[in-house]
């Protein structure tokens, strides 16, 4: 009797485990299938992640010479800073979609036609270095900062221009349709400075046109400065100077209305930073030799910068 007072318990309760093992498993069936369902759920609630999961394509912009976010390396293949972020992005969104075989078409893109790009569909994400501006806010949306710049300008070494105030009566450059464009317009305007303002399709040109001597300066963000200048024939002979005139918050670009995959960009753009993965990516692209001439930006992050990763968020400067 007592083996069997021990036994029985025992019995009874691996039949039990049994019994409940496929219930279990059900749970589990269950729990995954409604977790499968919600995600299909948000998929067809955003415009743009029904839309690449429908065409399996994803169109990504971006730019052609922003020395080191965005750029073609020697195979012409997209490479920089912003590429290798938006890359995680790409990641974050096959998972959504539930399509791991997803295609990448990458769109070059310029200061001038990025945004109705976006807003015609042409490009689903901007990956390059634009701006966030509440006044741009109104036609397109905008991720989690991703970077922080100021703009300032670039000229020859011994040039007498060492600052905004030595712009008048001469000749710069910027980039069409970039926030320093209109700060240089701005400023010309209140300081009645003669500057004759000539604007170039992007930062190839916009350094072309200073080395041919055509102009004193370029004016743009410090950063961007400092990888144009990678493309001369000797980089050391060219400068970054100036107060910075404005804080430039980057992020990636997208459809307006669309808070679901909004929310997949954030969600992939902070899980960088949170999980410090960011700084590796930082140091790759900012503290260590980068194609095309193997040149060490040697740029420490700034605290500008620093307080963005600190405190994630998407809010424009101005």
């Amino acid at each position: 009797m007592k083996a069997a007072e021990v036994t029985c318990p025992r019995s009874g309760s691996r039949s039990r485990r049994a019994l409940l093992v496929p219930f279990a498993a059900a749970a589990v069936a269950l729990g995954a299938g409604a977790a499968s369902i919600a995600r299909a759920a948000d998929v067809a609630a955003s415009p743009t992640l029904a839309k690449v999961k429908s065409s399996g394509t994803i169109a990504i912009g971006h730019r052609t010479s922003s020395i080191p976010f965005s750029y073609y390396d020697a195979n012409q293949k997209v490479i920089g800073f912003s590429q290798d972020i938006c890359d995680r992005v790409i990641d974050a969104v096959k998972r959504e979609t539930g399509v791991p075989n997803l295609q990448v078409r990458m769109v070059p893109v310029t200061s001038q036609n990025r945004i109705s790009l976006v807003q015609n569909g042409t490009v689903d994400l901007e990956c390059g270095v634009t701006t966030n501006l509440k006044s741009r806010q109104q036609q397109v949306a905008f991720s989690t900062t991703f970077f922080v710049a100021g703009t300032r300008l670039l000229v020859k070494k011994g040039s007498p221009v060492h600052d905004f105030g030595d712009l008048s009566g001469k000749a710069v450059v910027t980039n069409a349709g970039t926030t320093s464009e209109r700060i240089l317009r701005r400023l010309n305007d209140e300081k009645r400075a003669n500057i004759t303002i000539q604007s170039a399709k992007d930062y190839g040109e916009s350094f072309l046109i200073l080395q041919s001597g055509r102009v004193a300066a370029f004016m743009m963000d410090d950063v961007l400065l400092s990888g144009a200048r990678t493309l001369a024939p000797n980089p050391a002979e060219w400068t970054v100077v100036g107060t910075p005139q404005s804080f430039e918050a980057y992020a990636f670009m997208m459809r307006k209305d669309d808070p679901g995959f909004k929310q997949v960009v954030d969600g992939a753009i902070t899980g960088l930073i949170r999980s410090g993965e960011i700084n590796k990516l930082y140091s790759k692209w900012f503290a260590a030799p980068v194609p095309p001439k193997q040149v060490n930006f040697e740029l420490p992050m700034t605290e500008p910068l620093k307080k963005a990763y600190a405190s994630p968020n998407d809010e424009a400067f101005e």
